[in-house]
């Protein structure tokens, strides 16, 4: 029964098996903390020791599933209803992204994975949140944007992480509307994924190794936002992207 999951240890080697648990842990207590960060912090990771597609896909599956197991801790928080727009356009971008992922190198991957994040930090750092109702059409491009990153990157994350920020000021709230989107957008992202043939056994088996991880961090960062969420919240979330981004676009460049 056994036989896949020990031949995934043999190819990947037991230090890169450890890197991906120590990044899946960090990467966890990010989403947890911020709402976001899982896929911004653990694809670019993943992607050092294995093929894009097995990353996008080990991250799609790791935050899906946890995001079914905390649903309760942040749905209904923000109405669904308003975010229907978005959830809609963001299914259609990740269909368009994922013909994108079959093509696209490990370098293109990477830079652009650091770029999109760059951009997303700068832009939260001089653009202060009002809470203000956005309309159908700032929600529908915001939706197409992510979905595209989504479906190329599993990255959906730069784009409504600015439109949260942006428009919702309180981070319950903020962090809550991040991941109801977010629980979505991984349907439509393993989906498409499954349709278009890229998942494999040793995808699968990546992700049994990688739960437990998941788990651990995720109730380490549910556990830190309950006690500093809402003084750290904002800042936290602008310096991980950064530092994530340009980790990221440097490795690709240089």
């Amino acid at each position: 029964m056994f036989s896949g999951l020990l031949e995934t240890v043999a190819d990947m080697g037991y230090l890169h098996l450890a890197a991906i648990w120590l990044v899946v842990i960090f990467a966890a207590v990010m989403r947890a903390f911020t709402g976001f960060g899982f896929a911004l912090t653990a694809v670019p990771v993943f992607s050092l020791f294995m093929s894009p597609v097995q990353a996008v896909l080990l991250s799609v599956l790791l935050g899906l599933s946890m995001s079914v197991i905390t649903v309760r801790t942040y749905w209904g928080e923000y109405p669904v209803k308003a975010m229907l727009p978005m959830i809609g356009f963001a299914a259609v971008g990740t269909m368009i992204g994922t013909a994108v992922l079959a093509t696209v190198s490990t370098t293109v991957f990477q830079l652009c994975i650091g770029i999109s994040v760059i951009a997303a930090s700068l832009a939260l750092t001089f653009y202060q949140p009002a809470h203000k109702e956005p309309g159908v059409g700032l929600r529908s491009v915001t939706g197409l944007a992510s979905g595209l990153l989504n479906g190329a990157f599993a990255i959906p994350g730069p784009p409504v992480i600015i439109f949260a920020v942006a428009t919702e000021p309180v981070p319950a709230r903020s962090r809550a509307m991040l991941m109801t989107f977010f629980l979505f957008s991984s349907v439509a992202a393993l989906l498409s994924y499954t349709a278009a043939g890229f998942i494999n056994p040793t995808s699968l088996w990546l992700y049994l190794f990688a739960m437990p991880a998941m788990v651990l961090g995720d109730k380490l960062g549910y556990f830190l936002f309950n006690r500093h969420g809402t003084a750290l919240y904002r800042r936290v979330a602008i310096v991980v992207l950064f530092s994530v981004g340009f980790a990221i676009a440097a490795r690709a460049l240089f």
